[in-house]
């Protein structure tokens, strides 16, 4: 858990608050491309992977959280 919190502050995204909640697009202002770097990066130092489908689906950084701990 303390890698994926470190990958997530260096994105400039805490995850306390109403962070955890905020929408990866329209509160947090963030492009796809840094949203698919950050999925990345997680599944890297967390040695997991979601599925394609589900990626699309994510918009939060608790879904994020969510979908690597069930994976």
């Amino acid at each position: 858990m303390k890698k994926a919190i470190g990958v997530f502050r260096s994105y400039g995204i805490p995850l306390s608050g109403k962070n955890k909640s905020a929408n990866f697009y329209k509160e947090l202002r963030m492009d796809r491309v840094f949203v698919d770097g950050l999925i990345f990066e997680l599944e890297f130092e967390l040695n997991k992977i979601i599925k394609e489908e589900k990626i699309a689906l994510l918009e939060t950084p608790s879904e994020l959280l969510h979908e690597l701990l069930a994976a």
